[in-house]
This record gives C-alpha cells, sequence and structure tokens, in this order.
C-alpha cells in the first residue's frame, strides 16, 4: 500500500529553484523566441518576405539609374547605394548578423529561375576556396575609386545589373549555392564581418542533434512516399549544424532551421569575435589555421577599408600627385594601381611577416612564420569591421535625411507629386554627434582585436604569452591609430548634395 507522497523540504525546493534559475541563466538569448520577428522568421516563406521588397527597390534603382537624373545626389541608384545600403549593412551585421544575405534580392531572382533551370554541374574542387571572391572585392574597391561609382548612377545602375546576371549564370550552371559560397564579394565581406556579430545561428542542444538519424539540416526535408521529393532544403553552403562554428560561410537563409525536425536550431547570441578566438575543424570550412585563403580575406577585409578610407580623404590626391611625377606617368589607374598594391599588398607582408618572425624568435612558438601569421591574421578581423563600421556609419549617418529629397524627386518625376517638394535641404546628422560615434566603433574594435590576439597568444605559448601577444598588440595599435587618423581627416561627401 503506497503511503502519502513525502513533503519537500524548504532546502529541497530552494536547491530546486537555484538549479532552475542557474539553467535558465545558462541558456543563450534566441532570436527566434522573441514575439513578432521569432514567428516571422520561423515562417517557411519568411526569406521570400523579406527578399520582394528589396528586389523591387532593386529594380526600382536600376531603372532610376539608367533613366533618372545625371547628377548623383540626386538619384536614388546612387544615394541608396553608396550611403544606406552600405551603412546599414554594416549596422545590421554590428546588431544582429548578415541580414542582408537573409533578405539577398539577388538569390530570389535565382529561386524563380531555378523553377525552370536546373544546374547539371559542381563546383570544381580547385576553385572551392575564397580567392577568386577575394580578387573580385579587391576589384571592386578599385573600379569603386578609378570609375567614381558614387558619382555614376548610370556605371551604378549596370553594376547592379552585372551582379543579377552573374548569379543566375552561376547558380544556373553549377548546383547548391556556389555564388554565394564560392563568388559573391558582398557575401564574403558579409561572412568575415559577421564574425564580430552577436548572434549565430546555431543547434539549441548537441545532444538532440546526436540522436538525430535523418539529419535533415543538411540533407532537406524530403516526402517519405517519394524520397527524390525535397520539401524543404538543407543547407546548400554544406554547413553541418552540429559540426558548424561561428558565422562565417552562413548566410542565415534559415534553411537549417525550418527543415530541422525537432526545432533544435535558433539564432543565438555568443560573444562578439568569440569563434575566432579557437580553431576547431568547422563544418564546411576546416581549421582557419590551415585556411591561407580566409586568412587572406581577413587581411583584405582589415586593409581594404584602411584603403577605400584613404581613397575619399584629401592626403590621397597629394600621394597620386607625388606619384604621377616621380615615376613620370599620368595614368591614373597605374597610380591607383601601386596604392592598392602598397597598402593591400606590401603593408599587410611587412607588418605580418615581422610580427610572425618576432613571435616566433622570441616567444618560442614552433610553428614556421607563415603559419603564424596566418593563425594570427584573423586578429584583424574586429578592427578592420570598426573601420568599415567608422567609415560607412559616418556617410550613413551624415547623409541619412538625404533619401527623403531623393524620393520626393523620384516620385515627382514620374507625375505623381504626392510626397511635396523635393526638401534639397535635408542632410543628415551633424558631425559633432557621429564624430563620438566614428571612435567609440574604432576603440570597441581595437578592443576585440586586442582580445582575440591575447587569447591566441595564451594558446599558443603557455610559458611566455605576453611575449606571443607583444608584436600582435602593438600591430593593432598602429593600425587603430592608422584607422583614427583616416577618420579626421576631411573626407569626400560622396553621393550627398555637395559631394566632391
Amino acid at each position: 500500500m503506497t503511503g502519502p507522497p513525502a513533503a519537500h523540504s524548504p532546502d529541497t525546493e530552494l536547491e530546486h529553484l537555484i538549479e532552475e534559475e542557474e539553467f535558465l541563466e545558462a541558456q543563450p538569448f534566441d532570436l527566434l523566441t522573441v514575439p513578432v520577428i521569432g514567428p516571422l522568421l520561423r515562417w517557411r516563406h519568411s526569406r521570400t518576405f523579406l527578399q520582394v521588397p528589396l528586389f523591387v527597390v532593386s529594380i526600382v534603382m536600376i531603372f532610376e539609374g539608367l533613366l533618372g537624373p545625371t547628377l548623383s545626389p540626386k538619384n536614388l541608384a546612387t544615394v541608396l547605394t553608396w550611403v544606406h545600403f552600405r551603412g546599414a549593412l554594416v549596422l545590421a551585421i554590428l546588431c544582429a548578423g548578415n541580414l542582408f544575405c537573409l533578405s539577398c534580392p539577388f538569390m530570389l531572382a535565382r529561386n524563380f529561375m531555378r523553377k525552370w533551370i536546373h544546374p547539371r554541374f559542381t563546383w570544381p574542387r580547385r576553385l572551392r576556396n575564397k580567392w577568386i571572391p577575394i580578387g573580385l572585392f579587391v576589384a571592386v574597391l578599385f573600379c569603386y575609386e578609378l570609375f567614381g561609382l558614387w558619382s555614376s548612377p548610370w556605371l551604378t545602375a549596370w553594376v547592379i545589373v552585372g551582379y543579377f546576371a552573374a548569379v543566375l549564370i552561376v547558380d544556373g550552371l553549377f548546383a547548391h549555392a556556389t555564388f554565394c559560397k564560392y563568388v559573391c564579394p558582398i557575401g564574403q565581406f558579409n561572412f568575415i564581418a559577421s564574425t564580430a556579430s552577436p548572434l549565430e545561428v546555431s543547434v539549441r542542444d548537441h545532444e538532440v542533434c546526436d540522436g538525430c538519424r535523418t539529419k535533415d539540416c543538411i540533407r532537406g526535408r524530403r516526402e517519405l512516399s517519394s524520397p527524390l521529393v525535397i520539401l524543404q532544403r538543407g543547407c546548400e553552403l554544406a554547413l553541418f549544424q552540429p559540426a558548424k562554428v561561428g558565422n562565417m560561410d552562413c548566410t542565415f537563409c534559415l534553411d537549417c532551421v525550418h527543415a530541422c525536425p525537432h526545432d533544435n536550431v535558433g539564432i543565438l547570441s555568443r560573444l562578439p569575435g568569440e569563434e575566432l578566438m579557437s580553431d576547431p575543424n568547422r563544418s564546411g570550412i576546416g581549421r582557419f589555421s590551415r585556411r591561407n585563403d580566409i586568412a587572406a580575406l581577413a587581411l583584405v577585409f582589415c586593409f581594404g577599408a584602411l584603403m577605400n578610407a584613404f581613397g575619399m580623404v584629401s592626403p590621397i590626391y597629394i600621394v597620386e600627385s607625388w606619384l604621377k611625377r616621380t615615376l613620370q606617368f599620368q595614368s591614373q589607374a597605374t597610380a591607383l594601381g601601386i596604392l592598392f598594391a602598397a597598402v593591400i599588398v606590401v603593408e599587410p607582408a611587412l607588418l605580418l611577416g615581422l610580427a610572425a618572425w618576432i613571435t616566433h624568435a622570441w616567444a618560442g612558438v614552433k610553428n614556421g612564420w607563415l603559419a603564424i601569421a596566418v593563425r594570427y591574421a584573423y586578429a584583424l578581423s574586429p578592427l578592420g569591421f570598426a573601420m568599415w563600421l567608422a567609415h560607412y556609419g559616418y556617410h550613413f549617418f551624415t547623409g541619412l535625411y538625404t533619401i527623403i529629397p531623393v524620393t520626393q524627386n523620384a516620385v515627382a518625376r514620374i507625375g505623381w507629386p504626392i510626397l511635396g517638394d523635393p526638401q534639397w535641404t535635408l542632410v543628415g546628422l551633424p558631425k559633432t554627434v557621429v564624430e563620438p560615434l566614428e571612435f567609440g566603433f574604432l576603440l570597441l574594435g581595437l578592443a576585440g582585436s586586442i582580445l582575440v590576439a591575447w587569447r591566441l597568444a595564451q594558446e599558443d605559448s603557455e610559458k611566455h604569452p605576453v611575449r606571443a601577444f607583444v608584436p600582435w598588440g602593438v600591430m593593432c595599435a598602429i593600425l587603430f591609430f592608422c584607422c583614427v587618423w583616416l577618420m579626421t581627416q576631411p573626407m569626400d561627401m560622396r553621393a550627398t548634395m555637395g559631394a566632391g
């Protein structure tokens, strides 16, 4: 005969409450649990819902760039692209993650095309790296300066058209998300920048994944009676969720969220830059320390930020004139090419080579100088992202309201002046408000790079971590002061009224 249940003592109840509180505190924040936002992102058609508005805006920008005003500050194509899009992009990554790839309008066109055209090929194995997008990234930065893309609505429109064409051609021929992973320069920018994001797509409970037999997050969910019929595709970028680490190569497409039969994938909080502080074997990527191409991407990302900002300040005209006079040539492309080579190739090679040699000789780190340089190259990513934030944020905030008169003007030109006369006096926030934000971004980036470098130094040299850290800490400080100097120089107000 069973007696009445024993009463819980106050001490036992208190222990249960403490354990429950500790469990809840250990759970990271999950964006998918937020009211309104969570249900929206869980919706199977959420990505299409987010892509459609940006697709419409892209088409408007193409027509506006080709047929609208030739003066860039009055054209939607140039103002939206070079002032608002770039600023919104980096701010979104800072706050949440790779939201542009999530709502990418190019993928909407690609998915529509694949209803009728199915790719027949797989991307060549020797090209499954970041060297092509690195080259395209540098080419975009170079052409931006050489052809003054910010001042040409017509060229800006053709850049957008070219992007649509490239996506349709590459993903029309090659299966999976080939363009995103191995070609797209904007995507690579987003990938490396998202290493500083506070959120990542990740599994909630690894024990649930250990017991999963279908692996739908990578294989996709299929019709039981007909396995060839895919109800929900899995990750096209070959990122197996249980072994995925960080945001590199993740487009936030949320296919894994929709495919998981256990509802075990979320958008979880983490320490920004955390994925740079360790070197596990990552699904779809491998180890960072063995990926020279991704390390090169991190360096181009960082030093490209310096070059892009240098192209907009007054001293560049002095340097270009000196180069032409000294080397006796008149070609703008040649002068710009020399500057790009000096900042993006020679400067990082010298700085990293010297720092790696000192780390090897002084701290006794056993790896060769190239392996050391590759490992610590990732420590520069937070500072590089901070420079993009400071630079793009400057243009975004100082030109924040320019979208209003430009939109008024565009609507009035098509005979629908319901928004009133263009208010061309609207510009943006004053510099006295924006400049503290710039330096705040740079200080956060410096702190992030120093933290990553210190963590790597602790792993590499248990006996002399300070010695291993010092060369990289000094390099971060040098780059930080270069960033500060650049942001204190007079800068062209491109694509806005009064632009240079």
